[in-house]
């Protein structure tokens, strides 16, 4: 009996000792949150169809990790409207970075703005943002790409001829970049420019539609330039069906591995290779970099139609079948996918 009478005194006491504890906090007092330190940084990419952005999204979300930092990464399937979702979502999730493949060079203008007032960091990767103020423009010097192409097209059909042209989409501005370097070389030589159309969207098709309706006139150009590797595919599918594959100079860039496959088999004859492992890889460091407050210590500005933004830009490198190996072999692609169709 006295030892039943002294475990319900001990019982006793340790109700009201807990009792004790829970009143000395207040009922309804907030719970202290878990605060992550870890940079946040968004990633916003124009359209995983494109070969090279899968590529360069996995490179840069390794090398951020790498750094410390999370990614968030959305995918807006070539729709500018999406886009503009997709950034907004990052301003409301206070993303430290912004990171951009630009759809639309000027649709973007405003939402960037709103960014830039929460504090937010923006760089526009690859593609510049117009009238945006950017903190960091991150590209390939896309005037040199232009300027690549059309002393490929001169070395060989000479200083005289006909060329098409199946450019890229109107509201990405490296379009015209690209065609700003293109033109410059040119305007040295007899070549003529005989039809050029661009192709909403970057639509690869369009490339095949293009060059069937100029070979329908009955006429041949001697060289097509195309503004990506995609484009040149179909364009090569048209002159296929006119038995006039690998008869007709047709250049592209990105350096694609089925852009690669064509040239060594001859039915393309050149692609531009813009080192995205190197940009991508440096577009992370950059981020981090700039989440941290580390100047960017850039000299070179480019004008976006408003402001000069710092700019940072990467060389591109003509490839043809005859530097593959010294170029892309073991590098960009394994030997094995782009020598698949002629061993």
């Amino acid at each position: 009996m006295d030892c039943r009478r002294t475990l319900i005194a001990i019982a006793a006491l340790i109700v009201l000792g807990m009792t004790g504890c829970a009143s000395a906090t207040p009922k309804n007092a907030p719970q202290p949150e878990q605060k992550d330190d870890s940079i946040q940084i968004g990633l916003s990419i124009d359209s995983l169809l494109i070969e090279r952005w899968s590529r360069e999204r996995d490179l840069f979300v390794s090398k951020a990790q790498e750094l410390g930092a999370e990614v968030n990464v959305q995918n807006a399937n070539g729709e500018v409207e999406e886009q503009i979702k997709q950034i907004q979502y990052f301003i409301d999730k206070k993303m430290d970075v912004i990171v951009v493949i630009a759809i639309d060079d000027i649709a973007l203008k405003d939402t960037v703005a709103a960014a830039k007032k929460e504090g937010i960091k923006v760089i526009a990767y690859d593609r510049p943002i117009r009238n945006a103020n950017v903190d960091l423009y991150l590209s390939v010097d896309n005037e040199k790409v232009g300027e690549l192409m059309a002393e490929y097209i001169r070395k060989y059909i000479g200083n005289d001829g006909t060329i098409i042209q199946v450019k890229g989409s109107p509201t990405d501005y490296n379009v015209q970049m690209v065609q700003d370097g293109f033109e410059r070389i040119l305007s040295t030589t007899k070549i003529k420019i005989d039809y050029a159309e661009y192709s909403n969207g970057w639509v690869a098709e369009n490339g095949f539609t293009v060059t069937d309706e100029y070979l329908k006139t009955g006429k041949v150009p001697d060289a097509i330039m195309c503004g990506n590797d995609n484009l040149a595919a179909h364009a090569i599918r048209a002159l296929i069906e006119k038995r006039l594959g690998g008869k007709v100079c047709v250049v592209g860039q990105d350096a694609d591995l089925e852009a690669c496959q064509r040239i060594v088999e001859g039915t393309q004859y050149m692609t531009v290779y813009k080192p995205v492992e190197k940009l991508a890889i440096r577009a992370a460091e950059r981020a981090v970099d700039m989440a941290g407050g580390v100047p960017l210590g850039l000299k070179d500005t480019f004008n976006d139609g408003t402001y000069d933004v710092p700019y940072e830009r990467l060389e591109p490198i003509a490839v043809t079948k005859a530097n593959m190996d010294e170029v892309i072999t073991g590098k960009y692609h394994q030997k094995n996918e782009i020598y698949l169709n002629v061993q």
